[in-house]
């Protein structure tokens, strides 16, 4: 079908070892099942399984033997993994012992038609990340835009998600979400969700909180975003170290349920946000700024407001990358977002 095909000659493990995710997220007091996808290069593999741990950390059991008769049959085996109170997050990474051999690489396969085949094969390891999450257990929908894993962190911290249809936007009780969550250029992508706004709106007036993350620039669009006009810039800030100053501290998506500190802006990959906005209604607290070396403090990327019996939040800091990343400080602060006033209602 495709004419000649070129394939290079690829030497692949005795079995090749993936986490099932590359990032587990356990809930104090909880344990968590890490999955692990064992996959044979050879027919007759007999091995046995284990995993390292940070300082604080255990696994129930410490080893898992396995056998795979053929060549590349899978099996997928669990550890059940708990934190003791002193432990913190970090990263996990597995060896299999097989023949004599300590092997400890994963296997991944790109193939699409129109390239060579690639194959990879990365050290078999991911985050462990520990959450004290309040008030967890709660409904969120998700507005779903160009695409993002924000839905896949949600529910690993124990939210219940429902992905929101145009259908489910312009018919569905809203009311019984506690949070409802605009993805990644959701208002870009979702043409008819502007039509939904008042719908939106009317949510968080009756006790809802709605979270709209970053929007690019659209000329004349940007003012129908919130409850209050706000516009967005081309502003970003591209060094993912560049310091937080926190501009109102003592604002709820810095205190509940986890107390947020410089600290948790470590450890961020790419980028620290981008698209912020530039001018705001004055209903509008603004909660954290930063700004890339030599440049402004831009205090856009995150705007707060109480709008009747709820909250509004839009905010431009990348979680679409941290999450996914495991980033522990990203998830403490996602997590003040989606819990703002829930002991108040």
């Amino acid at each position: 079908m495709w004419g000649e095909l070129y394939r290079p000659f690829i030497l692949i493990p005795p079995v090749a070892i993936n986490p099932v995710k590359k990032v587990y997220v356990l809930l104090e007091g909880k344990k968590k099942d890490i999955g692990i996808t064992l996959r044979s290069g050879m027919d007759k593999v007999r091995g046995s399984l284990h995993i390292q741990l940070p300082k604080g950390w255990s696994a129930e059991p410490e080893t898992i033997p396995f056998e795979l008769k053929q060549k590349n049959d899978e099996t997928v085996v669990s550890f059940a993994v708990s934190a003791s109170g002193s432990a913190n997050s970090g990263s996990f990474s597995m060896e299999a012992d097989v023949a004599g051999k300590t092997l400890n690489r994963g296997m991944i396969t790109i193939d699409y038609h129109y390239i060579p085949d690639q194959v990879m094969f990365p050290p078999a390891e991911g985050k462990l990340v520990r959450m004290d999450l309040s008030g967890n257990g709660g409904t969120v929908g998700y507005i779903m835009g160009a695409g993002d894993d924000v839905p896949t962190a949600l529910k690993q911290m124990g939210y219940q998600v429902t992905l929101l249809s145009d259908d489910d936007l312009a018919n569905r009780d809203l009311s019984k979400f506690s949070v409802i969550v605009a993805g990644v250029r959701a208002y870009n992508t979702r043409s008819a969700l502007r039509l939904f706004q008042n719908r939106l709106m009317g949510y968080v007036k009756n006790g809802g909180t709605y979270i709209v993350q970053y929007v690019t620039f659209q000329r004349g669009k940007s003012e129908n975003l919130g409850p209050y006009p706000f516009e967005i810039s081309r502003d970003r800030v591209t060094v993912e170290e560049a310091p937080v100053h926190f501009l109102r501290p003592s604002s709820p998506l810095l205190n509940e349920p986890n107390k947020i500190t410089e600290n948790d802006f470590d450890g961020w990959v790419q980028e620290r946000g981008l698209y912020f906005a530039d001018k705001w209604d004055e209903h509008y607290q603004t909660v954290i700024s930063c700004a890339d070396p030599g440049e402004s403090q831009l205090a856009g990327g995150m705007l707060f407001t109480p709008y009747g019996k709820g909250y509004y939040i839009f905010t431009a800091y990348d979680f679409f990358r941290e999450l996914p990343a495991g980033v522990p400080g990203a998830y403490r602060l996602f997590s003040n977002l989606l819990e703002v006033g829930k002991g108040k209602k």
